[in-house]
């Protein structure tokens, strides 16, 4: 399907992009940025941000639309934390965003290299750290343990509408989902909550406002919405393009369903200009 001109990237600084990727390299970092094929990734790295990839870079799940590869990952690095919070740091970022590959193969599903992370950016004058979690396979501890590093924001995308879960994203659940996200506000009520979704994947209007009212329902502060894209060719395909417009008319109805910030367009990101979203 042939991309509509509102879906192209903005110009960015390709300079500073440069100096973004080769610090990144230094550290032995990856970026969501790069490894989902962002199509945002210049115009982040260009304004001197990232979004960090911890835990490697093979996920255990093989969700449809994701272009991460998929596999068997290696141990979880100890020098990674510090490592991202150098990063941070050196960037002169004052709001850090942290998330990872889905690690089923780990007890914890990774929520000790969390809260590790968050520990270290922490450490750090000035840095608030969002983390975009997965669903730890509805291990609550593992919640709680990412929630105890004291996270800014914990963010978990729902991604999509409960019908088309099997395709989108298998081996997650609905339900486990708004379960984790329900959990944080009775764990930490002081940490607001975020997800985010995808459109042109064959889901219907009516759909995704049941989805809005299921996200208000379990107290979640924020939400994005976007257009999917797909990634690479082995990556499921777009059914639809929504227009700009489409998309206004979404963000109103995320409000009126109950969730205080709504940000929709054809390139927002659940990550992509994060700071922005609660106002710093």
């Amino acid at each position: 399907m042939r991309k509509p001109p509102w879906v192209f990237p903005k110009p960015h600084d390709i300079a500073a992009g440069q100096d973004v990727s080769r610090l990144l390299r230094e550290l032995r970092l990856t970026t969501v940025c790069e490894s989902a094929r962002c199509p945002n990734r210049g115009e982040c790295f260009g304004a001197g941000t990232a979004t960090f990839l911890i835990l490697g870079e093979v996920c255990t799940r093989r969700c449809g639309f994701c272009a991460i590869a998929k596999g068997a990952p290696g141990s979880p690095d100890p020098d990674e934390p510090v490592a991202v919070a150098a990063a941070v740091h050196r960037l002169g970022l004052g709001y850090a965003v942290v998330t990872s590959v889905t690690r089923d193969d780990l007890a914890d599903g990774g929520a000790a290299q969390f809260a590790a992370t968050i520990r270290a950016i922490r450490a750090l004058p000035v840095p608030s750290v969002e983390v975009l979690i997965p669903d730890f396979a509805g291990v609550a501890g593992s919640l709680e343990t990412v929630l105890a590093a004291g996270p800014a924001v914990l963010n978990h995308n729902v991604e999509t509408v409960p019908r088309l879960y099997p395709r989108v994203r298998p081996g997650a659940g609905y339900e486990r989902s708004l379960a984790l996200l329900r959990r944080s506000r009775e764990i930490a009520p002081g940490i607001p909550t975020k997800s985010g979704l995808m459109v042109g994947l064959g889901e219907r209007i009516e759909e995704l406002v049941g989805v809005m009212r299921d996200l208000a329902a379990v107290g979640v502060a924020a939400l994005t919405i976007g257009q999917y894209l797909q990634p690479g060719r082995g990556n499921l395909p777009v059914e639809r393009f929504r227009r700009p417009e489409e998309f206004a008319a979404l963000e109103e109805a995320g409000r009126a369903a109950g969730i205080a910030r709504v940000t929709a367009g054809p390139l927002v990101r659940s990550s992509y200009r994060a700071r922005h979203v609660f106002g710093g």
